[in-house]
């Protein structure tokens, strides 16, 4: 048990360090910026739901049976994320900015951001519950969501008025975020059902986060060479799963 703690707690302290990535965007042109960007999405659509059909769907299975209460675990998962995200967006100011005034919507920002890093860590904590493979694979999977994320999450707390510092400090203590979920979820893991809850949840929330914001990013860019370049990449993110697999 101490070999998932100390796993889980490195995982989740990478995964929060992610959040600092952002401040390197701002030295590249905004051009090279998007084209890394839209191929990195992709890779990350293609390692997010091979891992949720590679990896967590059959411990789910194995651990709990396809159930109706594991389906609807799924479908709860999904409907969370997509409850999280009309939260973030649940209003806008019109005010102008101002190195004094920061926009509510940045604020709101942050309050979502910890809300999803809270569940990325209660999601890796409970992949390293089931196995030290799935553990890592999940913590690779929500690594390469995080970076494309995390860049823009910087680049909004900007656009709202926060100077560079305090948006990196800021995005930082929000990573963190990830690291409390992971350690309620490892001090409740004897909670009965709870594993069994938390591994469709992070099924549910991977879908919806490959399908809902990552792979209509990538329906924006469609020259054919461009095209074919994220079909490579999403299919390499499946087969990096797959490897991590056969490793396992």
């Amino acid at each position: 048990m101490i070999d998932v703690w100390i796993y889980t707690l490195v995982s989740v302290i990478v995964v929060s360090l992610i959040s600092l990535i952002g401040v390197f965007s701002l030295g590249i042109n905004i051009n090279k910026l998007k084209k890394i960007l839209i191929y990195l999405i992709s890779f990350s659509a293609g390692a997010l739901l091979g891992d949720a059909f590679i990896h967590l769907f059959p411990e789910m299975v194995k651990t709990s049976g396809l159930t109706l209460a594991s389906s609807l675990a799924i479908l709860f998962g999904i409907l969370l994320f997509f409850s999280l995200e009309k939260f973030v967006c649940w209003r806008h100011c019109h005010m102008p900015i101002t190195k004094t005034h920061v926009h509510s919507f940045a604020y709101m920002n942050l309050v979502g951001d910890s809300l999803h890093n809270f569940i990325d860590g209660l999601i890796i904590a409970a992949s390293y519950l089931a196995s030290i493979p799935i553990g890592m694979a999940t913590t690779l999977a929500v690594i390469l969501h995080e970076i494309p994320q995390e860049m823009g999450d910087f680049g909004v707390l900007i656009h709202g008025g926060f100077s560079r510092s305090k948006a990196i400090w800021a995005n930082l203590l929000t990573g963190l975020v990830a690291v409390l979920g992971a350690i309620i979820a490892l001090i409740f893991r004897d909670i009965q059902n709870i594993q069994q809850f938390l591994i469709p949840l992070a099924i549910g929330g991977f879908i919806y986060i490959a399908g809902s914001d990552l792979i209509p990013e990538l329906h924006k860019e469609n020259e054919t060479k461009t095209s074919i370049a994220q079909i490579f990449y999403f299919i390499l993110g499946v087969l990096v799963m797959l490897a991590l697999l056969l490793v396992g």
